[in-house]
């Protein structure tokens, strides 16, 4: 039995341009099973970013298919897609994109009401969350009154507050020092395992990667194992 929280299959994806277009992924195949953290380390322009929007159902492929929880997305109507996407799926960037005009609790709090909480729900969870990642006496701080990695560490709070099953993370400590970086991924590492997701995680950073339960790269449009 396939127990994979989220699986590629074949999936493809051409960008139109002249001559036929660019070719970014040519059947990549992918299973990322509950509690397991995989390294996406390849070079700049060979697709990871539109791999990670694929699995993310942000984007479509043009062949293949993208399976989430045992559920076939390709072909999925819209608001399926953006049900599944804000329910089982979080997000983490490089830059960390929080709201700027609001604190670290409210930015936390913001995507637990979208997906129904109440705000007093919403907010018990967030101060905990925040509270497990060092940020329990910042919480009424906004953005620009954090650093860059506790900025960061919000990002990852925000990202698992609805309880996702899966964790798409594009260079999440890539914008940040060495030193900083580390503790980054060491409370991202911490949450993932706490809480059994499935994480996907592109990085250039091969120290890290090497951390992680395997590391995979994308080659010629395919994933293979690094």
């Amino acid at each position: 039995m396939n127990d994979a929280a989220l699986e590629l299959r074949g999936v493809g994806r051409v960008y139109p341009g002249p001559n036929g277009g660019l070719t970014v992924l040519a059947g990549a195949d992918l299973q990322l099973s509950s509690g397991e953290m995989v390294a996406l380390v390849a070079p700049s322009g060979t697709g990871k970013s539109t791999l990670l929007h694929l699995a993310g159902l942000l984007e479509r492929p043009d062949s293949g298919e993208v399976i989430v929880e045992g559920e076939k997305c390709s072909k999925l109507g819209d608001l399926r897609r953006t049900e599944l996407r804000r329910r089982t799926i979080g997000f983490v960037y490089q830059f960390h994109q929080l709201l700027p005009e609001f604190s670290a609790l409210e930015n936390v709090v913001l995507p637990q009401m979208i997906d129904g909480i109440s705000r007093r729900a919403a907010a018990r969870r967030a101060a905990e969350l925040l509270d497990l990642v060092g940020l329990g006496a910042r919480l009424d701080n906004r953005p620009a009154k954090l650093s860059g990695g506790e900025q960061q560490r919000v990002a990852i709070v925000r990202a698992i507050a609805n309880r996702p099953k899966i964790l798409l993370a594009d260079e999440p400590t890539g914008n940040l020092d060495p030193g900083t970086a580390a503790d980054v991924f060491d409370t991202l590492t911490r949450l993932v395992r706490d809480t059994g997701l499935a994480a996907l995680v592109a990085t250039h950073n091969v120290a890290l990667a090497e951390r992680m339960d395997r590391v995979v790269t994308l080659r010629d449009g395919l994933l293979v194992s690094a």
